[in-house]
């Protein structure tokens, strides 16, 4: 398989699953709640503990909005295709940070995992053949990075709050991209 072959196959998959817009739609939804459980009134392992359970309707909301949106959840015959569910896989290795966080700092638990969410994105630019994932991803890891440092224990829900900013313009920017690349193959 040659070069012009595999271009090919990243613009097929950028068109048919629409730059993975549903996951992105999805991940927006999970993080504007873990933005509203960062600002109940209970403590930081509470807020820590409701944050893991925030990300649960991540793949059934994706799911929704792949039938909204008419977003293919896999394409069959592109050999390319798996890699994606791989990509997404390798944040699992960084856990081990966010376990950490949540046992030693739940108020940083968001932070971490704001920035393990922006750094999974990076590889996702070359797997659609778009700059909005590299881009998004380095504003997001340097973003919630600076703002989960400067805040307080009280002001956490900011990173949530930067990351829903940041999904939506990333969701924009992906909607915008796919269909320049309309291509379709069998």
């Amino acid at each position: 398989m040659d070069k012009a072959q595999v271009d090919l196959l990243r613009r097929q998959l950028s068109f048919e699953a629409k730059n993975g817009l549903n996951f992105i739609l999805a991940a927006a939804l999970c993080w504007g709640l873990i933005t509203w459980i960062w600002t109940l009134p209970q403590n930081d392992t509470q807020s820590a503990l409701w944050t893991f359970c925030a990300v649960a309707p991540l793949m059934p909301l994706a799911w929704v909005f792949s039938k909204i949106l008419n977003i293919k959840w896999t394409i069959k015959g592109n050999p390319l295709q798996p890699l994606g569910l791989i990509l997404n896989f390798a944040q699992l290795f960084y856990f081990p940070f966010i376990f950490l966080a949540f046992f030693k700092a739940p108020s940083e638990l968001p932070m971490a995992f704001a920035v393990i969410t922006g750094a999974h994105f990076f590889p996702y630019g070359w797997f659609y053949k778009t700059l909005a994932y590299p881009v998004m991803a380095g504003i997001i890891v340097i973003g919630a990075t600076l703002i989960g440092s400067a805040s307080n224990s009280w002001e956490v829900f900011r990173v949530g709050i930067f990351m829903v900013v940041c999904l939506l313009i990333l969701s924009v920017w992906l909607w915008l991209d796919y269909p320049r690349k309309g291509v379709k193959t069998k």
